[in-house]
């Protein structure tokens, strides 16, 4: 036997015979995986000839034989492999054979690696000879000149040969297989991912496929001892204006709220949960100095394009002012007739988009135009916020992949649905990123739990209008933030900013009544913007400016200022007045404090709910496309959206009927006031919802033309199925009827 030092704990030595698998004494675990030996058996293996072999399993556990093969199998599997034939070196003990059917090829590892067969080191670990191996699929365009390995920075050529591997993930990333063999073996399983995307279980299985072998271990840099000693040591202090520990500033106490939460930039700035109003340690926050470095550079962009967009249209004004009020309605004999643009048809034979409907003029339904013409700028103003609009649906829509199939139910009371809604928000169960299911406990007909989607959308609804009205915001049409006390004291400030960045992902409307400087200061910091006269929502307050601006003399101001000493004192405002011109630096305090500094602390508070799934960090992103959603109210329903939402299923024979062309009219008529009912009233009838979600509706809404008497709304598939009728005024009598009385 050998020396007790040279043997491990498993009574193997790393320093051994030729492997009784392939014969050879060669000890290259890159290639060949670990070779041990079993000095009190005599018996000597390569870990990925052992592997591979096609007569024998892991009947053991980890500690017994070798890594769970029993001796006794891998005696047994050595008589096996001596009597079959390498067919590729022609020696006897070719253990491995080809998985493809009825190929009868075997050899040895070692042999099969020079031949380029490839192994599956994954389930059965299956081998595949130079045959049957599975190809990369490479296009002739992909396959023309040559790219870097983006491992060793050599060049690789776009070439279908072994050597050669392209990532599944990114094409144009192209790999030797020796490099990622390496990288592989030192990267481990959970490391081991595409180096130009990061993605990791794409690449992976695409690898695995094509015979890289990823061993289950931690990555190489992570093994080695007190490699991270120095970044143990975390910064350790609140470093807020106001901190409010009484046991200092230096104090951490985790789990509580008094721990110590680093920003998410620098890590070199902290604050207590407390002193910056934060609810967990999962919330995200940022200092003061990486806040205003990431604002300024928004900030400039921000008006870089706001600068462009003035001068495209000749000085008039900025693009995201609210829009005018509606035109009135032309009288019936000025309107041109002309025919709505055909919506979305499929035909039910092959489900592929139909032409224009090519129907006689007698079955054709004439449909007047839409009222008189903006003007250009208001036109424009409205292309614009629409496609601001669509970037953020998109936005969204990706922000919705993080909500996953399990739900939580909220009970909800209409008529106090603050109350309700803030308890199904502050319960133990919730996550934003579950599927919200809600129920109305007060409705007398009430809504079916497997038609959620409606309530969902109600729900959302009526919280968006309660906070607009509630105290939490100030201001008449466009609102501030409001500074209450007890409000704050109870956290509602962030609960309002998780309930709308909530209800954003999740499908619901968006707000539409936030002020432009409550916006920038959300987006860019508080820092970073300067307040106007038109901000203040106080008429008090703004007549208290009002006169310290227009005094036209000294002695007025002088006077105006002793009136309201103690709002200015209050205000911290006081400031000695030599000269006339002081009363600008006297109106910037002033608006500074009421407007900014007053709501600083339900501002954070607010900010850090937005942060919820990620709607804070969008917004800071594009700020320009999310201002379209939180300033402006969205558009109302026309014709021809609810035309371009609706998908048609329809058969030929339909077609002839005319039923897509009567359901076309029809929304013309009811947008002209023809009509008993409203496009919302149709959209509610159909979805549950009266207004079209930024993200979107899921399923997307359908029209089926079916043998029924009366229409028929499934909210829960938001598919309308409509009767088919002979005549448009027969189809429209039957509409009305059925949504009225819906």
């Amino acid at each position: 036997l050998e020396e007790p030092t040279r043997m491990s704990k498993n009574n193997f030595d790393i320093q051994s015979p030729p492997c009784v698998l392939c014969r050879r004494p060669d000890n290259c675990p890159e290639k060949y995986g670990e070779k041990r030996t079993n000095v009190e058996y005599n018996l000597t293996v390569h870990n990925y000839c052992l592997l591979m072999s096609s007569g024998i399993w892991q009947r053991g556990e980890e500690h017994e034989g070798v890594d769970g093969f029993l001796i006794t199998d891998i005696r047994k599997e050595v008589n096996r492999a001596a009597k079959l034939k390498c067919n590729i070196c022609k020696k006897k003990g070719a253990s491995i054979g080809c998985v493809a059917p009825k190929c009868k090829r075997s050899y040895h590892f070692p042999c099969g690696l020079q031949r380029e067969c490839i192994f599956q080191f994954m389930e059965d670990f299956r081998s595949y000879c130079w045959e049957h191996k599975p190809v990369q699929s490479i296009s002739e365009k992909e396959s023309r000149g040559c790219s870097q390995c983006t491992i060793c920075l050599d060049l690789v050529e776009h070439i279908p040969l072994y050597s050669v591997l392209r990532s599944p993930c990114c094409k144009n990333a192209w790999f030797h297989r020796e490099c990622l063999q390496y990288q592989a073996l030192s990267a481990g399983i959970f490391f081991f991912r595409c180096t130009v995307c990061n993605n990791k279980d794409k690449f992976q299985k695409e690898m695995l496929r094509m015979g890289i072998h990823i061993p289950e271990k931690d990555a190489s840099w992570e093994l080695e001892e007190n490699a991270y000693q120095d970044l143990l040591q975390c910064y350790q202090h609140c470093d807020i204006r106001r901190c409010l520990c009484k046991e200092g500033r230096d104090y951490n106490e985790p789990d509580s709220k008094w721990e110590i939460k680093r920003c998410q930039s620098c890590g070199s700035r902290g604050t207590h949960l407390a002193c910056s109003s934060m609810k967990s340690w999962e919330q995200n926050w940022e200092c003061v100095e990486c806040r205003s470095i990431s604002a300024k550079g928004n900030y400039s962009k921000h008006r870089k394009r706001s600068l462009a967009t003035s001068e495209k249209t000749d000085g008039t004004t900025c693009l995201l002012e609210e829009p005018s009020p509606k035109c009135p309605r032309q009288s019936p004999g000025s309107q041109l007739n002309c025919l709505l643009q055909s919506p979305k048809i499929m035909c039910q034979n092959n489900l592929s988009p139909c032409t224009l409907l090519e129907l006689p003029t007698s079955n054709r339904v004439t449909m007047s135009s839409s009222p008189l013409m903006p003007n250009r700028n208001c036109s424009l103003r409205k292309k614009h916020l629409r496609m601001q609009r669509k970037e953020v649906a998109s936005i969204l829509k990706d922000l919705k992949q993080q909500v996953n199939r399990k739900t939580t139910r909220l009970n909800i009371n209409t008529e106090n649905i603050w109350k309700s809604a803030l308890k199904g928000f502050r319960q133990r169960n919730f996550r934003p990123t579950n599927t919200i299911e809600v129920k109305f406990t007060n409705c007398k007909n009430r809504l079916k739990t497997n038609a959620s989607t409606g309530s969902k959308h109600l729900f959302f609804q009526l919280l968006m209008h309660h906070l607009q009205n509630s105290s939490l915001f100030e201001g008449s049409s466009a609102k501030n933030l409001s500074m209450d006390p007890q409000a704050l004291k109870e956290n509602l400030y962030f609960e309002a900013g998780k309930m709308i960045a909530v209800s954003l992902v999740h499908g619901g409307p968006s707000p539409g009544f936030f002020s432009k400087i409550l916006f920038d200061c959300l987006v860019y910091g508080p820092e970073n913007v300067k307040p106007s006269l038109e901000d203040v929502a106080d008429v008090d307050v703004a007549q208290t400016i009002k006169k310290i601006k227009y005094s036209n003399s000294l002695s007025s101001l002088q006077s105006t200022m002793q009136d309201c000493y103690d709002f200015l004192a209050a205000a911290g405002c006081l400031r000695p007045v030599t000269a006339l011109c002081d009363k600008d630096m006297l109106v910037n305090d002033i608006l500074t404090h009421h407007v900014i500094k007053r709501i600083i602390s339900p501002l954070e508070s607010f900010r850090h709910g937005l942060r919820t799934l990620g709607v804070l960090e969008k917004m800071e992103m594009h700020p320009d496309a999310f201002s379209s959603v939180f300033c402006h109210k969205p558009e109302r329903l026309s014709a021809e959206t609810l035309c371009d939402l609706f998908t048609i299923h329809c058969s030929s024979d339909i077609i002839e009927v005319g039923g897509a062309d009567f359901w076309m009219g029809y929304l013309q008529d009811v947008e002209s006031g023809e009509s008993v009912v409203t496009l919302e009233d149709i959209l509610c009838f159909v979805t549950g919802s009266s207004s079209i979600p930024l993200v979107g509706f899921d399923p997307q809404p359908t029209i089926k033309f079916l043998p029924v008497s009366y229409p028929i709304g499934n909210r829960l598939l938001n598919c309308l199925e409509l009767p088919i009728t002979r005549t448009y005024e027969n189809f429209k009598n039957i509409m009305e009827l059925t949504i009225r009385n819906t």
